[in-house]
């Protein structure tokens, strides 16, 4: 169990830790407890080798069928076929591997966190060491600009602030002491200790090292994220069951094949020859390709639109999700504190109009008190120790976020600060908890101070009342601050009045503040990004809840929240304590809990992973968005992990997805591309399945009325591969369908073979299949062809009926009338491509005798591609009486 440093005293801390306050660790004793506790570094997952990548890439199930398929090949002698399917299987692998590769080269940044040189007191001295080498016990010094290197216990702090937001997801500053705590504070309210990977923002401190490594707070975090198994994409699942029922359909043929040739007393080794051939034929070749193919477009469609997918199948993943469990700080708002209002104390509030760190912004409200206004910013703006730069146009700025935003404020009301002289300062302590500042103006000298409203009353006898001073009431205006705050509104109040006897020294502490008038108070709050309203209305017309998951304190999470329209009332929003309480209680309770929270406050990263476990286990396929080291476990844990492109690298390799522009909207469009991508690979599903079923139709009718092949497994090979390829390849560039947007999330359990797909295949498979098996029929019966000619006119037909076929494989619920060339004119040049590339099939003697395909008249071409849009009024009626189309 975790020693609870925080909540014992300095010098306890430093026994319990066998160091030296002044002196610090030996050498000696140094390595010693390095050789204990090891070295100060992260724990990282290995690795996989570009070998192990292609293997497990060859178990995708549909590459499995294919090698079956190629062994098969062999055995009945069709080399060439073997050997194109081989070529085929060798594309899909390597582009598969080389995707995977790139997404597991990393920065290892997770021990980039904590790897730098860092100060400490060894042998008396003052040393930098590698922060490798830190070890409990050791005395660190930390200033402004240093990374927090390891676990520690601040022994001496001045004007110390922390950026915890790696690790709580705070958007705000931390002022630290070294002041005992409170045995139950919560991470974020231990104000004594500071953590791994945090940066110094301002100050100085002193702290001795309790915990390195693995058992840092970051590191409990980085050992969950490489020990979380890495979630199945619906994708995978889809095509494991896909490939599952398509072998089943070939087994059943196969075996009813088998009987109808033992009932015609057909010798053994033809029947095994004669189900090879047709389990070869049945199989679609193309589809992985052509799903390879479908997902490449789609991630580089994806990548314009600032959202980078790390492996292909998690480019449909998007689009399955049925919950978005954003993080807050940095996601749902700009991470940069704002001035929204200013109040008076008559109760008279002015607007802050602008987000974040912008200039671009004006405060509006009554005229006649403006000045008051104007004087509590450039009270602001004086009592700063933040600070703005210019550099080629980009502003850079550095400082406590408040600081920061008060210098904005100022900008906005234009108001300059020349005419006053700052004297001396005292700095913000969180002891303190205000800051003062003494200044000349006009020959007098003035002290203005800002804080927490408690403490800044502490020091006024006198507020201004509509152009008066009065008696300073306290009462009044607490209700005005606890208003404010309960809108979700960070809140600092403004002081001033006039130093009668200055006295020009060194240091000024609180004695040292005359009475003050109260001057006024600024509400502050990280805003909401513009367009986030907008995306999540999207994504619930979509069918997909939105969650929010945060560090923040609860009253602003839920002033957030209900500005985005996410919950209706108090009810829907849970802190971490009440989380922890239903988890005592049971399993079945807890999700019961979390299924009804939109809104989780003030909670640990291991209470954001159990809250994604939950949703898994009530049924929900999870994309979980954070951009914090605190955000990665449940990124790890998630259906689909969405990293921020501002976040840190952590969540940047732990996630499957990475939002470059960290724009809630492009999620939004991520989501929309996903089913995109679902919708075309059914459509190239669609194709290649009831194509292939057309053949396998064809082929066992054949058998069963004693007639020949219609094609030999060659030209069966061209039309799969070739004729087909091209058409699924120009499938994969369809645009987003009308209404993709408005339709409930698939569940990950349907198959990609669900039933709507089974009618239309069966439909259009059995169209297909019997259109040529009657003029085949025709053509040797009737006709008495020659069986090599006749072949020539069914590869003709069946290059004509795919092409056909494409044009309703578009959409599966829109009429071929409906759908524009213009969205995807590749569909026009494949089809042209295709009849092309059979007519030079046809014509040169190398190729046609290679495929056995003869020439046939132009004129009987033309009379094969009316027969051929038989198919197109088939699925145009199937249509009009599924979907009820309005032609």
């Amino acid at each position: 169990m975790d020693k609870k440093y925080y909540a014992l005293e300095k010098d306890v801390v430093i026994k319990e830790l066998n160091s030296n306050y002044i002196k610090g660790l030996t050498e000696n004793e140094a390595k010693d407890r390095l050789k204990t506790f090891g070295e100060n570094s992260l724990p990282k997952k290995k690795r996989d080798s570009i070998l192990k990548i292609f293997i497990r890439q060859m178990m995708n199930p549909i590459i499995l069928l294919l090698v079956v398929t190629v062994v098969f090949s062999f055995l009945i002698d069709e080399v060439i076929d073997a050997l194109a399917i081989i070529f085929i299987i060798l594309i899909d692998l390597v582009m598969g591997t080389i995707q995977e590769w790139r997404a597991e080269k990393n920065a290892d940044s997770l021990q980039s966190l904590i790897k730098y040189k860092v100060k400490v007191i060894r042998d008396s001295e003052e040393k930098q060491i590698d922060s490798t080498l830190l070890v409990p016990g050791d005395i660190v010094l930390l200033e402004s600009g240093d990374k927090v290197s390891a676990d520690m216990r601040l022994l001496e702090s001045f004007n110390l602030q922390i950026d915890e937001s790696v690790l709580t997801g705070e958007s705000v500053n931390i002022y630290k002491t070294d002041v005992i705590q409170d045995k139950k504070a919560i991470l974020a309210e231990r104000r004594n200790m500071v953590y791994a990977g945090s940066p110094v923002v301002t100050g100085r401190a002193k702290g001795i090292v309790t915990t390195t490594g693995i058992n840092t707070e970051i590191g409990k975090i980085a050992k969950t994220v490489t020990s979380i198994k890495e979630t199945k994409s619906p994708l995978t699942i889809r095509m494991e069951k896909l490939s599952k029922q398509i072998s089943m359909l070939v087994i059943i043929v196969a075996i009813i094949i088998t009987f109808v040739l033992l009932s015609k007393n057909v010798p053994g080794r033809e029947i095994f020859l004669s189900v090879v051939a047709l389990s070869v034929s049945a199989m679609p070749e193309g589809l992985p390709l052509a799903l390879t193919m479908a997902l490449t477009i789609t991630s580089n469609q994806m990548a314009k639109k600032n959202v980078i997918a790390k492996k292909l199948n998690y480019v449909e993943s998007l689009g399955s999700c049925t919950v978005i469990a954003t993080d807050k700080t940095g996601t749902l708002t700009v991470n940069e504190q704002t001035a929204k209002k200013i109040t008076l104390p008559n109760d008279i509030s002015y607007d802050v109009s602008g987000v974040g760190y912008n200039f671009d912004g004006t405060i509006t409200g009554d005229e006649k008190y403006l000045d008051k206004v104007h004087e509590i910013t450039i009270l602001g703006a004086l009592n700063n120790e933040a600070g703005i730069s210019k550099k080629d146009n980009d502003y850079n700025f550095y400082g406590d976020s408040i600081d920061i935003a008060f210098l904005v404020l100022n900008e906005k009301s234009h108001e300059k600060l020349n005419k006053y002289e700052v004297l001396k300062r005292i700095p913000y302590e969180s002891e303190n908890k205000y800051s003062a500042v003494f200044y000349k103006y006009e020959e007098e000298i003035y002290c203005t101070v800002k804080g927490s409203f408690e403490k800044i009353s502490e020091f006024c006898n006198k507020m201004e009342l509509n152009n008066k001073t009065v008696k300073f009431d306290k009462e009044k205006l607490m209700v005005q601050n606890d208003e404010l705050a309960s809108n979700g509104y960070r809140v600092i109040a403004i002081a001033s009045g006039k130093v009668k006897d200055f006295i020009d020294k060194e240091y000024y502490d609180t004695s040292d503040i005359p009475d003050l008038v109260f001057k006024g108070m600024v509400s502050f709050i990280d805003p909401i990004r513009e367009e986030v309203k907008e995306s999540i209305q999207k994504s619930r017309e979509a069918g997909i809840k939105v969650v929010m998951i945060t560090g923040d304190h609860p009253l602003t999470a839920l002033s957030i929240a209900k500005d985005l329209n996410l919950v209706e009332s108090d009810k829907e929003i849970a802190t971490g304590v009440e989380l922890n309480k239903y988890l005592k209680k049971g399993e079945k309770e807890f999700d019961d809990f979390v299924n009804k929270i939109k809104v989780f406050a003030r909670v640990t990263p291991m209470d954001k992973l159990n809250i994604v476990n939950s949703l898994k286990r009530n049924g929900e396929f999870v994309a979980v968005t954070g951009d914090g080291v605190n955000d990665a476990p449940a990124i790890r844990s998630a259906n689909i992990g969405i990293a921020m492109g501002s976040g840190t690298d952590v969540a940047k390799e732990t996630a499957s997805m990475i939002i470059v522009d960290d724009n809630f909207n492009s999620i939004v469009t991520g989501i929309e591309l996903g089913r995109t991508a679902y919708n075309n690979i059914r459509k190239v599903c669609y194709l290649l399945l009831s194509c292939g079923l057309a053949e396998v139709l064809f082929f066992v009718l054949s058998i069963i009325f004693d007639l020949p092949m219609p094609l030999v497994a060659i030209q069966l090979l061209w039309l799969n591969l070739v004729t087909d390829g091209l058409q699924d390849f120009a499938l994969s560039f369809e645009k987003t369908e009308d209404g993709v947007m408005k339709e409930k999330p698939r569940s990950t359990k349907e198959s990609i073979f669900n039933k709507t797909l089974i009618e239309e295949v069966l439909l259009a498979g059995l169209t297909i299949g019997l259109v040529v098996f009657v003029i085949w029929t025709f053509l040797i019966k009737k006709v008495g062809m020659d069986i090599n000619l006749a072949r020539g006119y069914i590869m003709v037909l069946m290059v004509f009926m795919q092409n056909i076929h494409v044009l309703n494989c578009r959409s599966e619920k829109q009429s071929v009338f409906h759908l524009s060339f213009k969205t995807n004119p590749l569909i026009i040049f494949t089809i042209i491509g295709s009849i092309i590339l059979q007519v030079i099939v046809m014509e040169v003697d190398v190729l046609s005798n290679f495929l056995k395909a003869q020439v046939i008249p132009y004129s009987h071409m033309f009379m094969l591609m009316v027969f051929a849009f038989i198919i197109m009024i088939v699925m145009e009626i199937y249509k009009l009486i599924k979907y009820q189309i309005k032609k």
